[in-house]
């Protein structure tokens, strides 16, 4: 699937930068950072980085351990790639689909990643999986934790692209109390330290169109898995 063309789901768990773009109103939100379109200058370069990852390993809708089909389709790159099935969440060197190894992780992509951790306080962080998400009108990503790393002194970065998104940042205990926080095109946020295993999530994509994604969200999130 080409994602940097315009084209018109079930429940689910699932090198220079320029100045960020001040177009929402700034995050204070405990334990997460967003910088406000880090991510902008670069858009159209990591959307061509993800037709070249996605030409490998293409989107594709997993399924929970449950039996649920996840509304939002993802794909992997970088040694290791999270995936989800009947037998449970992981993380796998291969491409369950293909038996091929993940695409590289694009240079473009470990730059990014690196940059926006360091600006919110977390240096020399080197991610070793990236998941990409796919959004449509009606995906969401429910409440849930990041758990499955080896590695929980690494932070996780999580950039958008293309529709914009609410995306809900809790506590340790889902019960606390979530905060939902605009995110638009080029936003990266930034979560780590004590509150690295917060609950999160992303609220139904409302419809709309973007110029470069058409009807369409793509989440980068960085990870450190081993």
């Amino acid at each position: 699937m080409t994602i940097t063309r315009q084209t018109g789901l079930l429940p689910d768990l699932f090198d220079d930068l320029g100045a960020p773009a001040l177009s929402v109103p700034p995050v204070a939100v405990p334990g997460l950072t967003v910088l406000r379109g880090l991510a902008t200058p670069q858009d159209r370069a990591l959307l061509a980085a993800v037709d070249t990852v996605t030409a490998g390993a293409p989107f594709r809708h997993l399924v929970t351990p449950g039996g649920y089909t996840m509304s939002v389709a993802m794909t992997n790159c970088g040694r290791l790639g999270w995936v989800s099935d009947r037998a449970g969440y992981r993380y796998d060197p291969r491409d369950p689909q293909t038996g091929r190894p993940w695409p590289a992780m694009p240079d473009l992509f470990t730059c990014l990643a690196l940059r926006a951790a360091d600006a919110a306080g977390f240096a020399d962080f080197v991610p070793d999986a990236c998941l990409i998400n796919l959004y449509e009108p009606g995906a969401k990503l429910s409440l849930h934790q990041d758990r499955d790393e080896g590695d929980f002194t690494a932070p996780i970065v999580s950039v958008s692209l293309g529709l914009p998104a609410t995306f809900l940042f809790g506590g340790l205990k889902r019960t606390d109390r979530q905060m939902p926080v605009p995110l638009i095109h080029g936003d990266v946020a930034v979560w780590g330290g004590p509150w690295r295993l917060a609950y999160h999530g992303v609220r139904a994509l409302k419809a709309g169109t973007h110029p470069l994604l058409g009807a369409r969200r793509i989440n980068l999130t960085f990870r450190k898995a081993v």
